[in-house]
């Protein structure tokens, strides 16, 4: 609890070379080349749904008050009352879980394009910059969905009682009954351990980059965390440069860029065979991010600064030192 975590790439850029990392990446505007366009259409045809799922998770109101009442007085009427409630909730689990099913079918298609051929992660990142957009929306969505769903106890409740509901079907042995379900038996066993999970996105997305490199023996590891670890140190730099920062148009695009930042650190340490929180690791101690409440599976609340002040409350304060030192970003990050 409250360790101090060396994050991000190793900067070996020196006053007399070019800078590697000053890279402006137009995560307001960028548009696909003619290069990228196949993919970037492939992908946005998913990523268009993924404002409403954030919002219908958000907006989760769960059956808690029916289900303790088909609990407590388990009258057929009650049961049904019950059963009416989570039977919708349980098709918007249903929604939540199909567009994990794309989210893991896409994203081989950007890291295809982004850690493959000669080109090196600076140079990709340069000139793919509206795939690596998209590969920043996901980031951002999976730590939102995340998070929605670590605060959100109800979605785990609904879905046992539904499927003590489907047991009890199967024991009434009712003809036809199992086409009639929102959700049948060997689907629901899929979902419950999905939502099993305490960050499902992540485990997602962290097993869609792992299966990408089994299936592609010809890809190093490396490119794969280079790029990951290039792209946070991209993001920082532009966190830091207030000629850059003054070129986006909103003022919620910096928070987005610190997002993406974590989130691409959590992703490296889940495909890195040491992780990114060792000694060693294509990180660097120029950005620290103070854990606070750490737990081995849980929100961990961090403050990314490169600064070097202490509000003496255990995180990160806002201040002028010309480093970037937001306060309280919010990650969900399932450790292994």
């Amino acid at each position: 609890m409250g360790k101090l975590l060396s994050l991000l790439a190793r900067d070996e850029s020196t006053c007399c070379t070019p800078q590697k990392y000053d890279v402006f990446l137009d995560f307001e505007n960028a548009q696909p080349s003619d290069i990228e366009r196949e993919t970037f259409e492939a992908v946005q045809r998913v990523l268009k749904n993924s404002e409403s799922t954030l919002e219908e998770i958000q907006c989760y109101k769960g059956a808690g008050k029916e289900i303790r009442e088909a609990i407590s007085a388990p009258t057929e009427e009650c049961q049904r009352k019950a059963y009416l409630t989570v039977a919708p909730l349980v098709a918007k689990l249903k929604r939540f879980y199909e567009f994990s099913l794309e989210l893991e079918r896409i994203v081989p298609k950007i890291l295809g394009q982004l850690c493959s051929g000669n080109l090196s992660p600076t140079q990709h990142l340069e000139t793919q910059q509206a795939l690596v957009k998209q590969l920043a929306e996901i980031l951002e969505f999976v730590l939102k969905f995340d998070e929605y769903k670590m605060k959100t106890p109800a979605i785990q409740n609904d879905f046992s009682y539904y499927r003590r509901t489907l047991t009890r079907a199967s024991l009434t042995c009712q003809d036809n009954a199992e086409k009639d379900l929102v959700v049948g038996n060997e689907l629901a066993n899929r979902m419950s351990l999905f939502y099993a999970h305490a960050t499902p996105m992540l485990r997602v997305l962290s097993h869609a980059t792992i299966t990408f490199l089994m299936d592609n023996e010809d890809i190093a590891r490396e490119n794969i965390t280079e790029t990951l670890g290039t792209m946070a140190k991209v993001c920082l730099r532009m966190l830091e440069n207030p000629n850059l920062l003054a070129q986006f148009q909103r003022e919620e695009t910096q928070l987005f860029v610190l997002r993406v930042m974590v989130g691409l650190v959590i992703l490296y340490d889940h495909v890195h065979p040491q992780g990114a929180f060792v000694k060693g690791s294509n990180v660097d101690d120029e950005v620290g991010a103070k854990s606070k409440g750490e737990t081995s599976e849980g929100v961990l609340t961090v403050s990314i600064g490169g600064g070097s002040g202490d509000d003496g409350g255990g995180g990160g304060s806002s201040g002028d030192s010309g480093g970037v030192e937001m306060r309280t970003a919010m990650v969900v990050a399932a450790r292994r």
